[in-house]
């Protein structure tokens, strides 16, 4: 009997702890405290021991490392291409003294025969028009000897790019030209050329000798 009167009051005691209202207002506290660590990040070691971790000395020295070896490969890339640049200007220069040299070569030798063109033109020009007839026939065939060399001779320098000037009635051009003397003329423009003194030449459209020239002023 004692016994059982003794279960009965320490079932009483344990239902009035759990019923507590101090116990039950805690209980939401510490669900509350539990959430806020959650979300404050001070979670568990396993939660913790997720986060990335912060690389090493060996891996930022490999990849300093990295930087140089780009650096350096960029640099060697801007001198590899500043050379080929370099050297393709050279070979083009190179190559355009080679071409220069093949067509201005003669220049000299032709200067040396503009002479004898010269002498050519004067003669036929000396030779009186009526002269040349069937009366004079050695005049006449010494005369068309003449006209006949020097049509060949324009002929060979047309070949080699050798071109007459005879800029009589045109525009005064000081990079073909030279005047000899300026002098007004009636009905003609100030600034062209009046009178040819002697003819030039051009090489391969370079001026080899300028035309002497007569120029027209304004009076």
């Amino acid at each position: 009997m004692k016994m059982a009167n003794w279960c009965v009051r320490a079932i009483i005691q344990s239902s009035s702890i759990i019923a507590s209202p101090s116990l039950v207002r805690a209980t939401p506290r510490l669900l509350c405290t539990a959430a806020q660590q959650k979300s404050s990040g001070t979670g568990t070691e396993e939660e913790n021991g997720a986060q990335k971790p912060e690389p090493g000395a060996p891996e930022k020295a490999f990849t300093e490392e990295k930087m140089q070896l780009e650096e350096q490969l960029k640099d060697a890339t801007d001198k590899y291409k500043r050379a080929l640049a370099d050297t393709e200007n050279l070979r083009q220069r190179s190559q355009k003294m080679i071409d220069d040299a093949k067509l201005y070569g003669i220049q000299g030798f032709c200067k040396d025969l503009l002479e004898v063109a010269d002498i050519l033109e004067k003669a036929t020009e000396s030779v009186p028009k009526t002269e040349v007839s069937a009366a004079n026939p050695h005049l006449k065939d010494l005369y068309d000897g003449l006209v006949m060399t020097e049509v060949q001779i324009q002929k060979v320098f047309k070949k080699h790019g050798l071109v007459k000037l005879n800029p009589d009635g045109q525009k005064f051009d000081p990079y073909e030209h030279e005047a000899v003397f300026h002098a007004p003329v009636e009905g003609k423009e100030p600034g062209t050329v009046a009178v040819v003194t002697k003819v030039g030449y051009k090489l391969h459209g370079r001026t080899l000798r300028p035309a002497l020239v007569g120029v027209v002023k304004a009076p």
